[in-house]
């Protein structure tokens, strides 16, 4: 249906613009450094992918067996049995189960590492197309003093930390409002709002459920009548405000035109897939996830294969080239499981893992896979130690990335695992200045570090992101966009590294 006029004032971002815009905004130097080719010029696609309510890391890239000193599948085994008499054999992977499913080592101690059983759909990327790459320790230095869902969640889409005032917005909006006018609609994310990583208050961004029904919010009564005249009205509302000199007057009337040119474009988008005999097969599978699973994300999936079929193709003013969109429940306190039917990660994983596999196959056949980079986070990882049935707020954890030119698969080093994977020592009989036993904290996660000694070391988000902005969007200075901290060297992130090597 028709979005409302205040879903459109919050799916467009006009709500925050005049907090942002004034004479100066396209003279700000930190934009300035960061123009670039635009998404489209480049001819490439990024789609960021969010599991929200923190996935549990440790039981979704197991270590498999020990190699060293190191012993992390000891310690994992440790960490994951139940206290005693309540849910016998507690939340461990057992190695048999995740055989099927082995990846590469960790590159530091070279233990062999598998993926969740749920993520059979992930691994077969892995393995078919050597297209997935593993980014263990991600994690920034402030999260884990809070581990509340909403602060990790905004350090992840900002990109900043410690929220310095010069770096307003999400990471891919202060890149996108670097690159792009609001006439331009360079991203859609498949919700109702913006997300907070597109949050920028210089280009146009969409928010959408369904590609089909997207539609424009004429008056409140939605009603067919006079749909014309009234499209015209606006049309004619905007034209007149691009040209005032009042800047807030002229991004309204260029962010007006452009959603209302959205609005005529977008949904037949959606019948030319499906009724393009090339995606039939794509079409099918990703219905079949919908129907037996109920899992929305593959929906949402399509509606993305969608537009990118929409752009491929050359549909005029189709010509988003980021999305975003979520899969929700990862908040594990109870019932999170292993690999049992009914558990509450195997599904996760599984609705994530299986509609990936149709999607990638998907824009395989469309042409587009080398053009494709996703990007699948969470807020933060789950406590190294389980609860009676779950786990609870912690801290570092893995980042996957996907794509055709994604160094990954077994053709990789390391089999396409990158960074380390975290210290999980839990040892009771070693107390330390945390106040927590073995390698832990005192509330029993894993502590960042950026101590280049430290062969635990993390990777800090901002590393992954910028590593994005400089090989896959031909940003120079990544710097530009990516705050750092101050402080000392081995506690915070002031080395900044954006070439990581898992981007061809």
């Amino acid at each position: 249906m028709p979005i409302t006029r205040r879903q459109f004032i919050t799916r467009t971002g006009l709500a925050t613009a005049g907090a942002f815009l004034g004479p100066s905004l396209f003279r700000n130097p930190l934009l300035r450094q960061a123009i670039a080719d635009q998404l489209d010029t480049l001819d490439r696609y990024v789609v960021l992918i969010f599991l929200d309510g923190g996935n549990d890391g440790l039981n979704t890239v197991v270590p498999l067996a020990d190699n060293g000193p190191s012993q992390l599948r000891y310690w994992y085994e440790q960490a994951r049995s139940a206290p005693s008499g309540v849910n016998p054999g507690g939340l461990r992977l057992a190695v048999p189960s995740l055989q099927p499913t082995q990846i590469g080592n960790d590159p530091h101690t070279g233990t062999p590492l598998a993926l969740h059983p749920g993520l059979a759909g992930l691994w077969n990327l892995w393995k078919t197309y050597n297209a997935l790459a593993v980014i263990q320790g991600c994690g920034d230095p402030n999260s884990l003093e809070f581990l509340s869902h909403e602060f990790s969640r905004t350090v992840w889409q900002t990109g900043n930390p410690y929220s310095l005032p010069a770096y307003t917005g999400g990471w891919m909006g202060r890149y996108l409002g670097a690159n792009y006018l609001p006439n331009n609609i360079p991203a859609v994310c498949l919700r109702d709002s913006i997300a907070g990583e597109f949050a920028t208050a210089a280009t146009s961004v969409l928010a959408m459920t369904s590609v089909a029904d997207f539609g424009f919010p004429y008056d409140q009564w939605d009603l067919d009548m006079d749909m014309p005249f009234k499209h015209d009205a606006f049309s004619t509302l905007y034209t007149s405000a691009k040209g005032q000199a009042q800047p807030t007057f002229a991004f309204l009337g260029a962010n007006g035109t452009a959603t209302l040119t959205a609005s005529d474009s977008y949904p037949p988008v959606s019948d030319l897939y499906s009724n393009d005999v090339s995606r039939a097969v794509f079409d099918a599978q990703y219905q079949g996830l919908i129907d037996n699973n109920g899992n929305g994300f593959a929906a949402d999936l399509r509606e993305v294969a969608k537009i990118i079929y929409g752009v491929s193709t050359g549909v005029p003013n189709i010509k988003a080239r980021a999305f975003e969109l979520s899969n929700g429940g990862y908040d594990t306190h109870s019932d999170q499981g292993t690999n049992n039917p009914n558990d509450a990660q195997l599904g996760l994983h599984q609705q994530v893992g299986d509609a990936l596999n149709v999607f990638y196959q998907d824009c395989l056949d469309m042409g587009v896979a080398n053009k494709l980079c996703v990007v699948i986070w969470s807020e933060f990882s789950r406590r190294i130690l389980q609860n009676a049935s779950g786990t609870d707020h912690g801290s570092q954890g893995p980042v996957f990335v996907i794509g055709g030119a994604v160094k990954g698969g077994p053709s990789a080093a390391n089999g396409g695992v990158y960074g380390n994977h975290p210290n999980i020592n839990s040892d009771p009989n070693v107390t330390n200045a945390d106040g927590g036993n073995g390698a832990l904290n005192g509330d029993g996660n894993t502590v960042y570090s950026q101590d280049p000694s430290d062969p635990f070391r993390s990777t800090d988000i901002r590393d992954v992101y910028g590593t994005i902005l400089k090989h896959w969007l031909n940003i120079s200075d990544p710097g530009a966009l990516l705050p750092l901290d101050g402080g000392a060297a081995a506690q915070y992130w002031t080395a900044p590294n954006f070439d990581l090597p898992f981007l061809v």
